[in-house]
């Protein structure tokens, strides 16, 4: 049993307000409202609800804060920075697809400190403070002991959004595909990343992601004792975008099929 970090425990508060917005509306997804944001990207007002909760509950015990959220985009100058998807997996909640979740994490002049994601449907709180561990629903999660990639299951997410690099990411999926004993993409990015701390999956890697999608996510790998890196190997990933993660022995052959998959298409000009 863990005690949680005072700044935790407001983060999972922050969380279950959220969770009580979109499991209502979970119950009535005929009557939410959907808003395109851009090709194959989509809003509701569960999402801007959320979020709001979210936000709330956040500045009301840290006024001075920082925010960074999917919706709202960045406000206010702080060493501390909250970090928040309201719902990452808009699209499979829209359809009923039970894989989404709410990301919630918090920076500390640039250092991540505090995780939590929170996956509302199966009632799962994946927590996490910086050098005390990682846990689902209190208990202690560590990342899988799988050492080959052969017998390992990798997560992933295709491009939807930007389809320039789609090319460069078919051919790391040919590759991956070949050598492992399987790929999931499920769509919910912070939802995969905890599953890779928990030792669900082995690893994962995407490209295009925001900082919102994988922050939570990154810090609880890494108190579960698993790899976090950009497609360059270096802790970027928050700002790039392109993230690979995983079980220490499976991170170093993804990365090397990923790094050969994308050499020179996305190295910062």
């Amino acid at each position: 049993m863990s005690t949680l970090h005072p700044m935790l425990n407001i983060a999972v508060k922050a969380a279950r307000r959220a969770a009580s917005v979109i499991n209502r509306a979970a119950r009535d997804l005929e009557g939410v409202t959907v808003t395109r944001k851009r090709q194959n990207d989509y809003v509701t007002e569960v999402d801007h609800a959320a979020e709001a909760a979210i936000i709330e509950a956040l500045k009301k015990a840290y006024p001075g804060h920082a925010i960074l959220a999917e919706e709202s985009g960045a406000a206010g100058e702080s060493e501390y920075q909250w970090i928040i998807d309201p719902l990452d997996g808009t699209t499979n909640f829209i359809h009923g697809f039970p894989q989404y979740a709410i990301s919630i994490a918090l920076r500390h002049r640039g250092v991540l400190e505090q995780a939590v994601v929170f996956d509302p449907g199966r009632n799962e709180l994946f927590t996490a403070t910086r050098g005390r561990g990682a846990f689902l629903n209190d208990r202690r999660i560590r990342v899988s002991k799988r050492a080959k990639l052969a017998e390992s299951l990798i997560g992933t997410g295709f491009p939807f959004r930007d389809l320039q690099h789609l090319d460069e990411y078919m051919a790391a999926f040919k590759v991956v595909t070949r050598e492992t004993a399987g790929i999931r993409r499920a769509g919910a990015a912070a939802l995969d990343l905890a599953y890779v701390a928990a030792g669900r999956l082995d690893a994962f890697w995407e490209i295009g992601l925001s900082a919102w999608d994988m922050a939570a996510g990154a810090l609880l790998i890494l108190e579960a004792g698993g790899l976090v890196s950009d497609f360059d190997g270096e802790p970027h990933y928050l700002d790039r975008g392109n993230i690979v993660c995983g079980a220490p022995k499976v991170f170093v052959p993804l990365l090397q099929v990923v790094q050969q998959a994308h050499r020179g298409a996305l190295r910062p000009a």
